[in-house]
């Protein structure tokens, strides 16, 4: 049987593990073709980052933190508090 990732992103409301999750995205490794298929989830997988590393997932990237460029403290961009999970599976 061989082994396959699975990777979970997950964008928190601050840059503490323990923050809520705003946004989400999962690929799973398994699937045929050129791109994994997304797994869809209606909600949020966990409430927390540490919710995930609790059922197992490993934590491999979170986000640089960068200071807003003064005077743009409250400008809207991208979602920051950018995290990485991986699973093996077998």
């Amino acid at each position: 049987m061989s082994i396959r990732q699975q990777v979970l992103f997950l964008y928190l409301a601050s840059s503490a593990l323990d923050a809520p999750v705003v946004a989400w995205s999962e690929y799973d490794g398994a699937g045929e073709g050129p791109t994994p298929p997304v797994v869809a989830h209606p909600s949020a997988p966990y409430a927390t980052g540490v919710d995930a590393l609790r059922d197992g997932w490993r934590l491999i990237q979170a986000s640089a933190l960068n200071p807003p460029t003064p005077g743009h403290e409250r400008d809207l961009s991208y979602l920051k508090h950018e995290f990485i999970f991986e699973k093996l599976v077998g």
